[in-house]
């Protein structure tokens, strides 16, 4: 790293779509993740609106594996990573530039049940199959009277 410069980017969003993945030609897996965030603005006379911003980020290797096998489509991930610019000519002979992120950490924010997909308890990341509905919760008043020292009590 150059003294006194930073290249560094941290997200927090959701995925716009499942992750494209795709291998290079000696093997190593590449993830293209859509990632979009939203932040309040302002909108005039006190009032507030979202705005929407779509990240292109691409990971490699052992991440962009895991990538492909976890994450789906309104999953929320925080990312990490670092901004790089690519620049092409396209058939007209024109420069064409794309900016992405490329991520190095990835993890996994929410439980599946918050992004769509329905799941057990600690099974987390199922894909597909139909979706089911939630046993359902005994009230309050059908618990069992607790044992053992209450949870203030706990020393961890």
């Amino acid at each position: 790293m150059a003294k006194g410069t930073v290249n560094k980017v941290i997200l927090v969003g959701r995925l716009g779509a499942d992750p494209d993945i795709r291998y290079s030609a000696n093997g190593t897996a590449i993830a293209k993740l859509s990632v979009a965030t939203t932040d309040r603005v302002p909108a005039g006379e006190g009032n507030w609106e979202d705005k929407t911003e779509w990240h292109r980020v691409v990971v490699f290797g052992k991440l962009a594996e895991t990538c492909g096998n976890y994450l789906s489509k309104g999953r929320l991930v925080y990312l990490e990573g670092s901004l790089r610019t690519q620049q092409w000519e396209d058939k007209e002979g024109v420069k064409r530039y794309t900016t992405e992120i490329v991520a190095r950490d990835m993890t996994m924010l929410g439980g599946s049940e918050e992004h769509g997909q329905q799941g057990q308890a600690g099974s987390g990341y199922s894909r597909g199959g139909p979706a089911q509905a939630p046993a359902a919760r005994p009230a309050v008043e059908d618990l069992p009277p607790q044992s053992g020292p209450p949870e203030d009590d706990i020393p961890f």
